[in-house]
């Protein structure tokens, strides 16, 4: 009896592995490719910019799918949030708690962003109080405006 279990687990075992050999590379090895957000009425938000200096305070509008509002770069912020969106991840998600961030200071700058996007809700701050606040705000550039390190 265990004999004839050993054997069927071995016939098994080739079978798979003789499956998984007569694939070509390329059906296993390519990446998914990245689908942007379906197209929604409801990709709006605000973005408002605080003690950025030299001209970039202010509050924005800013409409995607298809571009516009009073966003200073509605397409590049479009498609940065596009490329930063997929399943499962949160393009606004905050640094996570105990996570190891360099001790420095990005300056006074705040930023907020509320509204909708990619059918959630979007209620987002952003600072520059230390080295993983300044990364998140690096990645969300153009949304948030560009600032000296």
């Amino acid at each position: 009896m265990f004999r004839r279990l050993a054997l069927t687990a071995a016939a098994s075992a080739t079978a798979s592995l003789a499956v998984l050999a007569a694939a070509p590379p390329a059906a296993y090895a390519e990446p998914f490719p990245l689908v942007p957000p379906p197209a929604s009425d409801s990709d709006r938000l605000t973005v408002t910019v605080s003690d950025a200096g030299d001209g970039l305070d202010g509050t924005y509008e800013l409409e995607c799918h298809p571009e516009g509002g009073s966003h200073p770069d509605a397409e590049g912020a479009c498609e940065r949030l596009d490329r930063r969106t997929g399943w499962g991840e949160d393009p606004f998600a905050p640094v996570e708690p105990g996570e190891m961030c360099t001790m420095q200071y990005g300056g006074p700058a705040t930023a907020r962003v509320t509204g909708t996007w990619a059918g959630r809700p979007v209620h987002a701050t952003y600072g520059r109080g230390d080295g993983c606040e300044i990364a998140r705000w690096n990645a969300m550039v153009p949304l948030l405006p560009k600032l000296g390190s």
